[in-house]
């Protein structure tokens, strides 16, 4: 039972940050926690697969702040983090088990976190009550164009 909230749990970090979810599994894989050899899922305890999910996830922390990265659920960036919250919670699941419930466990969580993180983004743009200026009670004064 805990590896299928773990699996859901790691999808909604795949909806949220595509790679981090393939890097933790392949740190969890080369510490011990979790058992992948003779799977073919394997390929996560690799020493090159582990550095370079790490980079990229390192490297999607820093693009995600660039203005021009585009929205999380635009269908390319959405389908990848469906793809790794999948490939995430496989993982998961096969430690513990059960494959396939840990990969549908990953992808609906990879759809929570897509659409949540998108709702909270959206929801803190905007400014509240407390943060808006107050009103100003003085006329505007006309612009040079008018005059």
């Amino acid at each position: 039972m805990t590896f299928y909230l773990l699996a859901l749990l790691i999808g909604i970090v795949a909806g949220l940050r595509a790679m981090t979810p393939p890097a933790l599994v392949a740190w969890a894989a080369h510490l011990g926690w979790i058992d992948l050899s003779g799977s073919w899922l394997g390929f996560f305890a690799n020493t090159w697969v582990r550095w370079i999910l790490t980079l990229l996830a390192i490297v999607e922390l820093v693009t995600d702040q660039l203005p021009s990265t585009p929205s999380r659920t635009v269908p390319i960036q959405f389908g990848a983090r469906i793809a790794t919250g999948a490939l995430s919670g496989a993982a998961l699941g096969t430690a513990g088990g059960a494959m396939v419930s840990g990969l549908l466990a990953g992808v609906i969580g990879a759809v929570i976190g897509t659409l949540g993180g998108r709702a909270f983004a959206r929801g803190s743009r905007q400014p509240s009550a407390a943060t808006a200026p107050p009103p100003s009670s003085k006329t505007p004064l006309p612009s040079a164009a008018h005059c």
